[in-house]
């Protein structure tokens, strides 16, 4: 039986516009991951979403989308294959449940809150551990704060004890952490 394409769940801004260095990075990142072998999963809509899917569509890679009634915006034509969500909290859910591995990218407020759902999910071990990527070091201060917490007291929650967000500052070494960390896995 052949064994599954991994998916990598993609976070990130809506915003940056094809020009922009956040949508030429969500490009490169898109390529990248399609070229290690990933499937990719974004919520399909413009900015960054749109910059990872087309980069990993004209890499030969295969592209998934998460929508949702809560917005407007229609899918990307880079898309592949799209899932639609009645209401924003499924279609983060289903962001998550989709993804064997995860990386968020710059991004405002509903960026933030997927970080923090997917790593809040890890370390509480609500689902095992697949390994999560943040690009560049826009979320740095961030991690450092959280971990600061985390360190500071006493719990059995995973971040306390093992750093579960790896940061890796190019789009090709996020592509290559998740190949290393996924390639001893076995298929979902």
């Amino acid at each position: 039986m052949a064994e599954k394409t991994k998916v990598i769940t993609v976070f990130g801004s809506s915003r940056p516009e094809e020009g922009h260095t956040d949508f030429a990075e969500a490009l490169e990142l898109g390529r990248a991951l399609a070229s290690a072998g990933f499937a990719v999963c974004t919520g399909g809509y413009g900015g960054v979403m749109e910059g990872v899917s087309r980069g990993a569509r004209e890499a030969g890679g295969r592209v998934l989308a998460v929508t949702s009634s809560s917005f407007r915006s229609r899918v990307n034509r880079w898309v592949h294959e799209e899932t639609h969500m009645e209401t924003w909290q499924e279609r983060l859910f289903e962001l998550v449940r989709l993804g064997d591995g995860y990386v968020a990218c710059r991004g405002g407020t509903g960026t933030l809150v997927e970080l923090a759902v997917v790593w809040e999910m890890l370390n509480k071990k609500v689902m095992e551990h697949r390994p999560f990527v943040v690009l560049g070091d826009f979320w740095q201060p961030i991690l450092d704060r959280v971990r600061e917490v985390e360190r500071g007291h006493a719990s059995r929650w995973g971040e306390s004890s093992d750093p579960l967000v790896h940061l890796a500052p190019t789009p090709a070494s996020a592509a290559q952490f998740l190949a290393r960390r996924l390639a001893s896995k076995g298929s979902r």
